[in-house]
Formats: structure tokens, sequence, C-alpha cells
């Protein structure tokens, strides 16, 4: 047995998401989205993480981080744990994050996706994009909506990731998944492959290079259903990251394909639950012939206003996904503030909901309030 499976038990006994290996620390382990350091451990060194990841790693990832110094890869102990292993340098010597992976996909019902994401699991054709920040449970949004199909549909779904994640059995599907740099070159080059592989849907694991947006947007112009990943945090933002990324003389091209194959936006954080573990907001868009309009003139600035009236579509902004939260009591006001992206719009609606605000702000409120009729008195 690898040295370094205790630790990962350990990561998973204390139900953290991430196990962190950095020289002169002991092991770290992110619990709730913190960072709490395994005290009975010892700090660790340079040589430490030499011997325990040289145990582990695949010799072409560590040929690569010898070229390098960063290499993914995933590591499992069968039947028990599936790990995403990102291996790096600092200034100090050698790094290590591994990311837990369940050994079961979880399920929709189990994610509780609403029926507007489940819809878009029920298409024929077109791009849906999966975005949020590192951490953000893209990848397990994703695997429950490969499952969902591979449930209630029968055809052939083609994934790419980086490495594979969320490990699928096929039920009414034939799956095929391919490891970047372990079963093809580069994204790009799998997704030109995939189109002559007899596709239904192409699970694109990250659209991080303009080659691989792009044929992503043609293969859903084509008659494919296309899953995709940004790192960005608002479905506007994701608009404008995709035609952002060609040079200005296409970008009124790109406009035109993309309001033609977006079919739906998917952008989320976690927050910590109130009682421990962690809980997603989700924005929802969904392209309508309005929204596709507004792609195609340019006009993205105006999508946060639309969606706030598609409620009937199963459209949702953050802020309306984070002020449910706090309604529900799932997570904190103070939370839902960290997490906003629009704060200022955030206390607006917690305000005319009659919602808590957090406390830092009921407080600069009060001050104001008191300072306002200290003044008029």
């Amino acid at each position: 047995m690898a040295e370094i499976n205790r630790l990962f038990h350990l990561l998973v006994d204390s139900g953290g998401s991430d196990l962190h290996l950095r020289v002169g620390r002991p092991p770290l382990v992110r619990t709730d989205g913190e960072m709490v350091s395994l005290s009975d451990e010892s700090p660790l060194t340079d040589e430490d993480l030499q011997r325990m990841i040289g145990e582990i790693i695949p010799e072409k990832n560590a040929k690569q981080f010898e070229e390098v110094h960063d290499t993914d890869f995933a590591y499992e102990i069968v039947g028990t744990l599936r790990l995403r292993c990102n291996v790096g340098m600092d200034r100090f010597g050698m790094t290590a994050v591994f990311r837990v992976i369940p050994v079961e996909v979880i399920s929709a019902d189990q994610l509780g996706l609403p029926r507007a994401i489940r819809d878009l699991c029920m298409l024929s054709k077109g791009l849906v994009v999966v975005t949020g920040p590192t951490g953000s449970g893209k990848s397990t949004t994703l695997a429950g909506m490969i499952d969902l199909i591979n449930d209630t549909r029968a055809c052939h779904i083609i994934t790419i990731e980086d490495p594979i994640e969320f490990v699928h059995k096929d039920k009414k599907c034939l799956l095929t998944q391919r490891e970047v740099h372990t079963h093809t070159s580069a994204f790009s080059a799998a997704l030109r492959s995939a189109l002559r592989q007899d596709p239904d849907i192409i699970l694109v694991g990250e659209m991080r290079d303009l080659e691989t947006i792009e044929i992503a947007i043609e293969t859903a112009e084509t008659g494919h259903l296309v899953f995709g990943t940004l790192h960005t945090t608002t479905a506007a933002s994701t608009m404008d990251r995709i035609i952002d990324a060609f040079p200005e003389g296409r970008q009124n091209q790109i406009r035109a394909m993309l309001a033609n194959s977006l079919k739906g936006v998917v952008a989320q954080v976690l927050l910590k639950r109130v009682g421990g573990g962690r809980v997603a907001g989700m924005e929802l868009l969904v392209a309508d012939r309005g929204i596709s309009a507004m792609i195609r003139d340019g006009k993205i600035h105006q999508i946060p206003s639309a969606m706030q009236v598609g409620g009937a579509l199963g459209m949702v902004t953050m802020n309306e996904s984070l002020c449910t939260l706090v309604s529900q009591g799932v997570v904190e006001p103070e939370e839902a503030y960290i997490k906003a992206v629009d704060k200022d719009d955030l206390v607006m609606m917690l305000t005319n909901k009659g919602l808590p605000l957090p406390p830092h702000i009921q407080a600069a409120m009060e001050e104001k309030a008191a300072a306002t009729a200290a003044a008029q008195g």
C-alpha cells in the first residue's frame, strides 16, 4: 500500500474535500470550505513529498513534472476512493493538492437539480455551459446531468477530461471517456475526432482555448448536444468570455453562431451550509429567442435584466438563488454576501424581502440611521 494512502483515508474520515501537502507544514484538509491542519501529523519535508508522490504518480506525469513542474492526474484506491491530483512547485519545494471524487456518481435527485437544468439534459442539440470558479462543484453538477441522461436516454456520450474525474458505468447509454494526454493529445484534437465517432452528446471538461471553444460551438451547431465548462462567475460574463476569446474581426460571426447554438448556462458557487456541509448556489440562463437576440446584437449587458423576468422559463439570477438559500435557513446572510458578485444588489434584495442582513451591513445601516436621526434632531 502506498504511504500516502493513510492521509487519503484521514481526508475521507474528516469529511474533507481536499488534501493539501506543502513543505514545512503538516497536511491540511479543506472541510466545509475552510483549511484545517491535521494536528497529529508532522510538518513535511521536500523529501517526504517526493517519496510519497513518487509512489503514485504515473510515469508520463512524472516526466511532465520534471519538464514543467506542474502535472495533473487521477488516482484511485479501488472500490474505496478516487482523487484528482495536482502536483506542482513553490519556493519551498514540491506541492500537491488532492480533490476527493465520489466513487459513485451523485445523481440529479441527490443534487436537487431544478427542473430547468434537467430539461437541458433532454435536448438533442446545442451548447450548455456550466461555469464557476475552481472548486465550485462544476464537475459534480455535470456528472449528475450525464448520469440523468444515462438513466433516461439510449445514446452515445463521449467525455473529454483532464483527468477523468467521475467514472460512469453504461446504463441506457454507451459511454466513452477519454483523458487528455493519455487517450488523446488535446481537448481540441479529441473534439475533432469525436465527430467521427458517432456521438450524440459530448462533454468537454474545459473549454480552455480558442480552438476548443470554436469546435465546441461548431459541433453544437451541427446537431450534437455539447456540455462544456468555463471559469466564469455569471451567465453574462460567460458570453463575454466566449466572444472575447476570438479576434475582433471574427466576433460578429461568433456572436451569430453562439446565438444559434447556446441553450443554457449554469453558473454556480459553493457555500457553507448551516450545520455543516456545503450547498450550491445556482444561476440559470435559458437561451430563449430574446436572449439569443441579445447575444446576436452584442447586448450582453441586458441579459441580467432579462433573467430577472424569465422565471417562467426557470431562469434564476445568482442573487435570487442566494436569497432563497438565506430565506430557507440553509446559509447565513454573511456567507451569501461573501459569495455574491453584485453585493449591493444582494443587500437590496434581502432588505426588500425582509430577510436578515449580514451583521456588519446591519450594523452600518443602524449606525447611519442613528447619525441621520441625530442630525435631524
